[in-house]
């Protein structure tokens, strides 16, 4: 912290606050009616286990340093917890260029890590070009595993950004498990096996859903026989049943609608301030004749509270 940010041990309140999630802690062991407790009575001795809370953020302060490496390079970097991204753009005439610069910040970077005890794991270190399809046949090679597609805190990316790839995964991985829920349908309550098929089905075809604006129809298609073969299988129907009453009982949106109650979702906490400020700052309010004039020609009806308009009146 004082080499990253210029924070000294004395004299600043924010420091005393990490001294006292730091120092003193303890943590606590039980098997049956034996226990041990271990106190870190100083910085020095400090560790904590993997899966603490505290790690993360320990981490980031522990890899800070690699920060301004990386932008002396002329790339920005994305940490998250143990995951370090580097992100850079260039004009296709710099692409050789870049490439030198890209491959000596994974270099430093790698100096870096070994010279202050960590590893760069160089299985899981990928290159991924964001290009369009004819430009992609036009990048040279590169030394470093270039990927078509990456995988990104649970979203994979693909090299022209269509999410083809995604959604091909999502419904790869909803299907696998639906397919095992099938084998303890008639071994549990309905009750239960819905909440089953909520809890591992639906999370994963609603999550990072937001990136999936402006899908071809054919993609929603996709993603929405995911939906119908999970309510197919809940209420007990066949395949060519009709399955639209049946979304209605569930109350479950169709995939597009989805889409954009969570993209409504961003939009409305952003406005309010309660969602983080990175996503608020790129978001901008239109002047009241513009706004008057896209929401004059809507009617709303049975709106909640509070919502803007604009962001949710496709969602009610």
């Amino acid at each position: 912290m004082s080499t990253s940010a210029g924070v000294l041990w004395t004299g600043w309140p924010c420091v005393k606050v990490v001294r006292v999630l730091l120092v003193g802690a303890s943590q606590n062991i039980r098997h049956g009616i034996h226990s041990l407790t271990q106190v870190f009575p100083n910085v020095a001795d400090m560790w904590r286990p993997q899966g603490s809370v505290l790690g993360p953020i320990l981490f980031i302060l522990y890899t800070a340093d690699s920060v301004g490496l990386v932008e002396q390079h002329g790339f920005r970097p994305h940490l998250y917890a143990d995951n370090t991204q580097v992100y850079g753009s260039c004009r296709p005439s710099a692409v050789a260029d870049f490439q030198v610069r890209l491959s000596a910040c994974v270099n430093d970077v790698a100096a870096w890590m070994l010279a202050n005890r960590l590893q760069l794991n160089t299985g899981k270190t990928n290159l991924l070009w964001y290009a369009t399809a004819r430009r992609c046949h036009q990048l040279p090679t590169s030394a470093l595993k270039i990927k078509k597609s990456v995988r990104n805190l649970g979203i994979y990316f693909d090299a022209n950004l269509s999410t083809r790839c995604h959604v091909q995964k999502t419904i790869a991985s909803c299907f696998a498990i639906l397919r095992q829920l099938r084998s303890i349908r008639r071994s549990v309550p309905t009750s239960v096996y819905q909440a089953l098929v909520v809890a591992l089905v639906l999370s994963r075809l609603d999550y990072g859903n937001a990136v999936l604006v402006g899908l071809p129809g054919y993609l929603y298609s996709r993603l929405q026989s995911v939906l119908n073969a999970a309510a197919r299988s809940i209420a007990g129907l066949r395949h060519s049943d009709h399955i639209t009453d049946t979304l209605a009982s569930f109350h479950w949106l169709g995939v597009s609608e989805r889409v954009q109650f969570k993209l409504a979702t961003i939009v409305y906490r952003s406005l309010n301030s309660t969602a983080p400020s990175h996503l608020a700052a790129d978001l901008r309010r239109l002047s009241d004749n513009r706004y008057a004039v896209q929401t004059t020609s809507a009617v709303f009806t049975d709106t909640p509270a509070g919502c803007p308009p604009v962001a949710v009146r496709n969602c009610w």
